[in-house]
């Protein structure tokens, strides 16, 4: 018997995504556990996997539409079978959502005014408020994106056209049935956009939709710095040991075709650190402190849409070379969006570095529920005095972000005063 087939949530964050790109076409066999369809996430591109067998009767969203997760974007059944019904049912839920909106979008002004002293007056006492600006409801059946005398579009398309003052009875929709999509509101070029072009009027700023990992990065790091008690300490080291281990090792790599990088090194030196002072290694888990049995090192890695943080796994254990390695690799599929949720979760401690940029000290937000993160700065080339003598040194500064919660001062000095013992006399991470 036919189904509809609805966008499954592929991560726990998972709010909406983007159908990216369709594996099967209508009238393919489809089998249990057969890619259907890969799907833009708030952490990645994540495959959309089959949890039946039978037919693709009918695609229900093209290529390129963002989503609510569960909204139905496929029919699957035998080959043949009449899918009549299930289509109907389909257009009335949609129908219905979107008579439902109005509803939802005339709540109190109040809730979309600025945050001000004065949002706490009650509606009594500051008179009537001004109805809140909307996408006018009611349009004849023949113009475009519209059916049953209402445009057909989702909540995320109307609050956009509200926020680029586009009156929806204008666009002419591009999705199933003559829908209005994302990407109709991003094409469109109407009345507002021909007069500025003509000088009419000052142009108005740019704006883009933040995308799911965006809005993802935002609300995390928001309740990061909201709910943990954050302090910071830095260290100074001499950077000139571990350079000069790791030329060492790249003239003894070099044959075979691989190098270690100084983030690599980094990397290593902080998990052994965190085996010697191993407080730091842990998380605050409401009334309990979970001190960690493995060390496990989040790397920050910077992608088009904003960061991603590969997790290196029992990073003391390894060698140089091996978590140079892995480094690469899991970078590399970052940057394609092609990282697994196993991969980017869970890790015990991180690390991000802007050295490469020419940043020589900053702060970075701690990765919750992880207790510190490490803010990485460049090589500083500057005198310095050894036994009694200036001399050409190479320096590089750490900050480490501590969880108060946690991590107390004494603690988090011990932890830096470890990692500099390491970084300055690189066989200790031998040891």
């Amino acid at each position: 018997m036919a189904k509809i087939i609805g966008l499954p949530k592929l991560s726990p964050t998972m709010e909406e995504g983007t159908l990216v790109s369709w594996a099967k076409k209508e009238g393919d066999t489809v089998d249990v556990d057969d890619l259907l369809a890969e799907v833009e996430t708030d952490k990645a591109t994540m495959e959309f996997r089959s949890f039946d067998r039978g037919v693709l009767l009918k695609i229900l969203v093209p290529e390129g539409v963002t989503l609510e997760a569960e909204v139905p974007v496929a029919i699957i059944g035998k080959a043949g079978e009449d899918i009549t019904e299930l289509l109907a049912q389909v257009e009335s839920a949609g129908a219905a959502a979107t008579e439902a909106a109005p509803a939802a979008e005339s709540a109190p002004a109040a809730e979309s005014a600025p945050e001000s002293a004065s949002a706490s007056v009650s509606a009594a006492e500051s008179g009537p408020a001004s109805a809140p600006e909307s996408v006018p409801a009611p349009v004849s059946a023949s113009a475009p994106g519209s059916r049953g005398g209402r445009v057909i579009s989702s909540p995320l398309v109307r609050r956009l056209a509200r926020e680029r003052s586009i009156d929806l009875r204008s666009v002419q929709g591009s999705g199933p049935h003559g829908r209005i999509v994302k990407r109709d509101i991003e094409s469109y070029a109407g009345p507002v956009a021909a007069r500025s072009m003509l000088g009419g009027e000052r142009l108005p700023p740019e704006v883009r939709q933040a995308s799911s990992m965006r809005r993802t990065i935002a609300r995390r790091l928001t309740e990061s710095k909201q709910t943990i008690p954050h302090y910071y300490l830095t260290i100074d080291c001499d950077i000139g040991p571990l350079s000069d281990a790791r030329k060492a090792m790249n003239a003894e790599l070099e044959a075979d075709g691989k190098k270690v990088s100084l983030n690599d090194l980094i990397i290593k030196a902080a998990a052994v650190a965190l085996r010697r002072v191993p407080e730091v290694n842990a998380s605050f888990m409401g009334k309990e402190i979970h001190y960690h049995q493995v060390v496990d090192i989040s790397v920050a890695v910077a992608v088009d849409e904003g960061l991603m943080t590969p997790v290196i796994r029992d990073a003391d254990r390894k060698g140089i070379g091996q978590i140079a390695e892995e480094v690469r690799e899991l970078a590399g599929r970052a940057r394609d969006r092609k990282l697994s949720i196993e991969e980017m979760t869970n890790g015990t401690f991180s690390i991000s570095n802007l050295g490469m940029y020419g940043i020589e000290e900053f702060t970075a937000v701690i990765n919750p529920p992880e207790a510190a993160i490490l803010a990485v700065g460049t090589i500083r080339e500057e005198p310095i005095v050894q036994a009694g003598a200036v001399v050409p040194g190479r320096r590089m500064r750490f900050t480490m972000s501590c969880d108060h919660r946690i991590v107390d001062g004494a603690t988090g000095a011990r932890y830096l005063a470890a990692f500099k013992r390491i970084i300055e006399s690189p066989l200790n991470m031998l040891l």
